[in-house]
């Protein structure tokens, strides 16, 4: 770091404030960047042979079942083929990871958090706030990551 004083004068530490405004913004930027880039390529996967044939046949049937319920987790088994792939392809899934949740980075996080909502969506009375409860238990997300899904469902006004 540069010394913008000498001794027995006043520091002024408006030129190091904007330095650091100047880099916070561009490291914010290429972060940004990063999660276009994963919008773009969000569940693509989706459209391919190993898994469009069965989540054409089962998303009509998700859509008008409660995120969670025995018949959500029995649609589910159904689809097992077509997730065990999908979940092998994105990594915004728990599941892709040997230790879940603890294997993701930021961008899986925002990612994951933002296809909960999308999802939450889809369901008959589906709810995010619901969603990160169940998947609180799921899995196994601890409550200060679950404390910080629900916050910031509640600043973009989720509901």
């Amino acid at each position: 770091m540069i010394k913008r004083f000498k001794e027995n004068s006043m520091y002024d530490s408006k030129q190091d404030t904007l330095d650091h405004i100047e880099l916070v913004t561009k490291l914010m930027e290429v972060f940004q960047v990063g999660l276009s880039v994963r919008a773009e390529k969000h569940d693509q996967s989706k459209l391919s042979p190993d898994e469009k044939p069965i989540f054409d046949e089962m998303t009509p049937k998700l859509r008008g079942s409660t995120y969670g319920s025995d018949e959500y987790k029995m649609f589910l088994a159904t689809l097992a083929p077509a997730l065990k792939h999908h979940y092998t392809e994105n990594r915004h899934h728990p599941e892709h990871f040997e230790n879940g949740i603890t294997g993701m980075t930021l961008f899986d996080l925002v990612e994951m958090f933002c296809d909960w909502k999308a999802a939450s969506e889809r369901h008959a009375n589906g709810s995010l706030e619901k969603s990160i409860v169940i998947n609180k238990d799921r899995f196994k997300i601890s409550d200060q990551l679950a404390t910080i899904f629900e916050n910031t469902r509640k600043a973009l006004d989720w509901s």
